[in-house]
């Protein structure tokens, strides 16, 4: 089911560039659905500055990801787990046409341009290590409940 639900996003996605994406959290619950581009088709696309930039100051966590990531699917699941009552924002880049353009710029922003990319409250976490490490040490908790 899960495999048919991904192909079925891509399919959409590759057919319909402004279409909304919806990514499936396999195990891990229900789907998660974002609107990448605006909604009215009049409107340009938005930038890859505007989409990561909107993307972390709009959702408490935002985690950029690639589908086949196993060190994402374990960032992932670390959320869905020991957070069970947030919904993080996951921009599945690979997905994407702009995944080179989007890994640029958050390397300009961050200094990592590697997924996955995870931040909380508008401040960066880091990759799954980072993130695994603030977890263990309760840093991770404290800035999900801020």
């Amino acid at each position: 089911m899960v495999m048919l639900l991904q192909l079925r996003s891509r399919l959409l996605t590759a057919r319909i560039p402004a279409a909304r994406i919806y990514t499936p959290r396999s195990a891990y619950g229900s789907f998660i659905l974002f609107n990448l581009f605006s909604a009215s088709s009049s409107k340009a696309p938005m930038s890859v500055q505007e989409i990561v930039d909107n993307a972390i100051d709009s959702h408490k966590i935002t985690i950029f990801s690639k589908s086949w990531c196993p060190y994402c699917k374990k960032t992932k699941a670390l959320f869905a787990a020991e957070f069970p009552d947030e919904e993080p924002y996951v921009l599945e880049i690979d997905l994407r046409d702009d995944e080179e353009a989007i890994q640029d710029y958050l390397q300009s922003k961050t200094g990592q341009r590697s997924v996955p990319n995870v931040f909380v409250n508008k401040t960066q976490v880091g990759g799954n290590d980072k993130t695994q490490a603030a977890f263990k040490e309760g840093k991770l908790q404290k800035l999900v409940n801020q």
